[in-house]
């Protein structure tokens, strides 16, 4: 399966998510390519629309690797196998994690401003992405979004691979993932457009979102 774009992938997501329209649901889009596909998931179901923002750990041999990830409100994910196997020492996870949850926190502040997070308690809560190959920060999302008591936790994604898909669902109620191509390649190599989404982009569409224009006019 190749999507035209982010926007044209929401689109498709929001059909097998069409059940939930209508219901408490608060869509959240990981920074920054998962907002657009978040939003069009968002406007479909008549839901809500925020974000979540995550930066991976990348290993002393690639930044590329994950290692693990960190959210902006603190939650960390690490992956120990592989910190075991890399001989990964504390010093360069803290150091890591500092730089990582400064970027993260610095992000927030971006595309947020000053406007509250949206209510997580009790509802529906979706977490889209573009992709998933390593799974990495969404887990890491997944454990922040948690903490807040969703009433049911999903993930949902256009395409994504066997194993983070696997991962991820350990901790989700439930994954909606419409392709899962193996061998699993690059996310971008399933998108026709798959240029870069800019800040601008991502305070535009949390723009359009209801709940956040009512917690202080943009």
């Amino acid at each position: 399966m190749r999507f035209e774009n982010r926007e044209a992938a929401g689109l498709a997501l929001a059909g097998a998510l069409g059940h939930y329209r209508g219901a408490d649901v608060l869509v959240l889009g990981l920074t920054r390519g998962g907002v657009p596909v978040a939003a069009g998931v968002a406007s479909v179901l008549d839901a809500d629309l925020d974000i979540l923002v995550a930066r991976k750990l990348g290993a002393p041999i690639s930044q590329e690797l994950a290692i693990g990830a960190v959210t902006a409100d603190g939650t960390r994910i690490l992956n120990d196998g592989l910190i075991s196997e890399l001989a990964v020492s504390d010093v360069y996870l803290a150091t890591v994690t500092d730089r990582k949850l400064a970027e993260a926190r610095n992000a927030e502040a971006r595309l947020r401003g000053t406007r509250p997070p949206l209510r997580i308690a009790g509802r529906i809560v979706i977490v889209v992405d573009d992709g998933l190959a390593t799974g990495a920060t969404m887990l890491a999302a997944l454990q922040s979004v948690k903490r807040h008591h969703p009433a049911h936790l999903v993930v949902a994604v256009p395409v994504g691979s066997h194993e983070a898909c696997a991962a991820v669902g350990k901790i989700a109620d439930e994954v909606v993932c419409l392709d899962r191509p193996e061998p699993f390649g690059a996310v971008g190599t399933y998108y026709g457009d798959f240029s870069q989404t800019s800040d601008d982009e991502v305070r535009e569409l949390l723009g359009r979102s209801p709940a956040l224009r009512a917690v202080e006019p943009w």
